[in-house]
């Protein structure tokens, strides 16, 4: 059973115990995704790492909560909650969607005085590389739902449930409008190592996409290239695992 962290149990969820003085790794999931996406971290991560993934209004326990307007406000939703909940050395790992509202909260903690041990992202262009013209937002329920099973991800589109899914829609709606309408604001870049996961088969971010992501910090950038599509980075869970580990367990 997941416990809640700090103060505001809404928002965090906490799998597994970890030693005292473990660096924390926040979890920002995907659009449609849930806390419950990085429970393989935290299984493979105890106890040397605190993982703690975050929940996101609309779906599961917190269905029916009113859902963020946009990709900034969620951010500004989950920043003082973090805040108030983690301390000491602190890292984030977002996937796709994730990936935007992970290094808009490192930008947060950097410039209130806590430069991350790292930020890991998965599946999603560098901030400066928008892609224009999104539109999944837009499309029809029967559109979407095709969608999010040509990811074959391991989300809300994984589900053969039709009337489950169907519940699930509106936070999978938001969740791509909050995507696809976020626009990256210039500003001081990051100081902390980036690592960036994709999949050779990903359409949803190219190569430079990717390599883009080293022009947003002046710390050391990685990019690791996996076998697979959009959701590559579940398939190879352990290499995925051992370079996040690698990086948050060093000296």
């Amino acid at each position: 059973m997941a416990r809640t962290v700090g103060t505001d149990d809404r928002w965090l969820r906490r799998y597994q115990r970890a030693d005292p003085g473990a660096p924390t790794l926040v979890c920002l999931p995907h659009a449609g995704g849930s806390a419950t996406f990085f429970f393989p971290v935290a299984r493979a991560l105890a106890p040397r790492c605190e993982v703690v993934a975050v929940q996101y209004p609309g779906r599961q326990d917190r269905f029916g909560e009113p859902l963020p307007g946009s990709l900034d406000e969620l951010v500004e939703q989950v920043f003082p909650v973090l805040r108030r909940a983690v301390g000491g050395p602190v890292a984030f790992f977002g996937h796709s969607m994730g990936a935007s509202v992970a290094f808009e909260l490192a930008r947060r903690f950097e410039r209130a005085g806590t430069v991350p041990v790292a930020l890991f992202v998965s599946g999603r262009p560098a901030p400066s590389r928008h892609r224009t013209g999104g539109t999944v937002h837009l499309a029809t329920d029967d559109e979407l739902i095709a969608h999010l099973r040509s990811l074959s991800g391991t989300g809300v589109g994984a589900s053969g449930h039709e009337e489950l899914l169907r519940l699930a829609l509106p936070a999978v709606r938001s969740d791509y409008r909050a995507a696809e309408t976020y626009r990256y604001r210039p500003g001081p870049g990051l100081s902390c190592p980036v690592q960036v996961f994709t999949g050779d088969r990903d359409d949803m971010v190219t190569d430079a996409e990717a390599r883009a992501w080293g022009d947003h910090t002046s710390g050391a950038f990685g990019h690791l290239r996996l076998p697979g599509g959009h959701f590559a980075l579940v398939e190879h869970q352990a290499e995925v695992l051992a370079a996040v580990a690698g990086r948050l367990t060093a000296p």
